[in-house]
């Protein structure tokens, strides 16, 4: 019987035998690959894996560093653990929750701790957090029975974990051991302290902001953005969660089982339903009396949903809502700009014809009818069809579009005239207290069924384009959400356990021997952790059905 193991190194179209049992930290020990930045974990046979996965099978290998969105995600639950362990060393009575992603970083409040945190706690956590890297302690994946791991759990009175793990309903658990502590993650970790190597932790609202290496540059830390509006809605929004008594998967997937679940649809409906009735109010009350709503987010935030609710609560209000596409106003194909590996790129502000653009937003203002332009795409230009536009008194216009915050849109238009809302799909229910879910897997889920739905687009061809979405994003998009009036969460409670039903079976239709297996396979790990529920009562305004179908709404 052969004692080695042929690998692929995919990186060096090369093949090597290793000993039975292998991990993948002496693997890469031994081959040394090239890389810029710090590798953190590996991809083998297309799925990530940690670097103590040890090789009993020939794999195809391929190493993972920081700069990925997959390799950053291993960086933090890293860090999430050490900052875990420190504050149970320093304060064993509280409760740690990483509650969201903000300003640049990951905002941890302390529950059950009597007070809130101080600037002299924070420097004893990060102390303590440093003394632990330094000491590079393993990190271990244990697994054991199911039973026996909630315990622990329940003794450490972590309810959130075993709420998770019993509506999970496996035999076995795997966990993740530090010095004695115990934790749960979602996915792969660095196989010791020691690998961590830059990160910090300062005080931020009641709380703490941990701060991590940039996703751009990672031998720095992010640069803190301020997001005093971003930090407004995600509270709103647990503070609605706190009203369903919903702050966790476990507790989620409980309602279900308790046939709660339907109920939730109608509270989380209704809620959105009372939102978009406020944000109209305030326009219609508004002092300024704006005659233009900007509407801008990433992609899948439900934009084109949400400007439809929002146009029929402003008819309510008095008002007759216009609508006007920014897609009208590209340049014809030739002058479209480029971006660095020289494709045309239709996301940059200067795809659009600025000026034409403005000289018609004044002329609207003015009281004078526009004929408005439309973009032929199948001959790149511009062309009229003789469709007017203008204002009347009573009259207020609508336009979504990603750069609609991006005050370089509009520069010679005054502020008075502008009302600018902010749609994302901003998760705020989390797996554990100690497992965030990415608000860019939401929405990332929400197009992959879209597309395959609509657009005639599997999930391996969304999957592949999304990491150029999201830089599109990182440019265009989010440098410019705290410019809102307004920001408005487009995210359900329920959606995920929705999205279950639908996405499941597009994600298995990904070939296990393409690159983007190893992301099909993560958020279908992900579903795993939902209770399926059905979508017979998700209303057809909702803006769900943007994606799933059924909607009352025209697209």
């Amino acid at each position: 019987m052969a004692n080695t193991v042929t690998i692929f190194f995919k990186a060096k179209n090369s093949y090597k035998d290793y000993p039975i049992g292998t991990t993948l930290y002496e693997i890469l020990h031994d081959l040394k690959p090239e890389s810029t930045h710090q590798i953190v974990a590996a991809k083998v046979n297309n799925k990530t894996e940690d670097l103590n996965f040890a090789v009993y099978k020939p794999k195809d290998i391929d190493f993972v560093d920081i700069n990925t969105s997959s390799g950053m995600r291993v960086y933090v639950r890293t860090l999430a653990l050490i900052l875990a362990k420190a504050i149970n060393e320093l304060f064993p009575q509280a409760n740690m929750r990483l509650e969201h992603p903000l300003s640049k970083g990951y905002f941890c409040t302390l529950k059950n701790l009597g007070r809130s945190l101080n600037a002299v706690d924070i420097e004893k956590i990060k102390a303590k957090m440093t003394a632990i890297v330094a000491q590079n302690l393993p990190i271990n994946k244990r697994e054991k029975q199911a039973d026996e791991v909630i315990g622990y759990f329940k003794e450490q009175n972590q309810m959130d974990k075993v709420l998770l793990l019993e509506t999970l309903g496996r035999t076995y658990v795997e966990y993740y051991e530090l010095d004695g502590f115990l934790d749960y993650y979602s996915g792969a970790l660095l196989p010791s302290t020691g690998h961590i190597n830059l990160f910090d932790t300062i005080p931020y609202y009641d709380g703490l902001l941990l701060r991590i290496p940039s996703r751009t540059n990672p031998l720095v830390l992010e640069e803190i953005i301020p997001q005093p509006k971003m930090y407004e809605i995600f509270n709103e929004f647990i503070t609605w969660n706190g009203i369903m008594g919903i702050d966790n998967v476990g507790e989620f997937n409980l309602a279900g089982r308790e046939k709660r679940a339907y109920e939730l649809i109608k509270i989380a409906e209704a809620l959105h339903e009372k939102k978009i009735a406020g944000i109209a109010d305030q326009i219609i009350n508004s002092s300024n009396k704006p005659r233009f709503v900007m509407i801008s987010g990433p992609s899948s935030s439900g934009k084109t949903t949400f400007s439809k609710r929002l146009a029929i609560q402003l008819m309510v209000g008095g008002l007759k809502p216009l609508t006007l596409s920014l897609d009208n106003y590209f340049v014809d194909r030739p002058n479209t700009p480029v971006d660095e590996n020289g494709q045309l790129d239709y996301e940059s502000l200067y795809a659009l014809d600025l000026d034409f653009f403005n000289q018609q937003l004044q002329q609207l203002l003015n009281g004078e009818e526009i004929i408005v332009p439309s973009f032929n795409f199948e001959t790149g230009k511009r062309q009229f069809k003789n469709k007017k536009l203008k204002l009347e008194n009573d009259s207020i216009l609508i336009m979504e579009g990603i750069h609609a915050l991006n005050c370089n849109l509009t520069p010679t238009i005054s502020e008075q005239t502008k009302f600018k809302i902010y749609v994302s799909a901003l998760t705020t229910i989390s797996l554990d207290n100690h497992n965030w879910i990415p608000t860019s897997d939401n929405r990332l889920l929400r197009r992959i069924i879209r597309d395959y739905k609509y657009r005639g687009y599997s999930a391996q061809d969304t999957i592949s384009r999304w990491a150029s979405v999201r830089k599109g994003e990182e440019k265009w998009i989010f440098p410019f959400q705290e410019n809102a009036d307004v920001m408005f969460n487009s995210a359900l409670i329920f959606e995920l356990a929705v999205l279950k039903h639908y996405a499941e079976p597009i994600l298995l239709e990904v070939p296990r021997n393409s690159d983007e297996y190893a992301e099909a396979h993560r958020l279908l790990k992900f579903l795993k952790y939902f209770m399926p529920i059905y979508d017979r009562e998700v209303p057809p305004t909702s803006l769900l059905r943007e994606f799933l179908g059924g909607s009352s709404f025209h697209y």
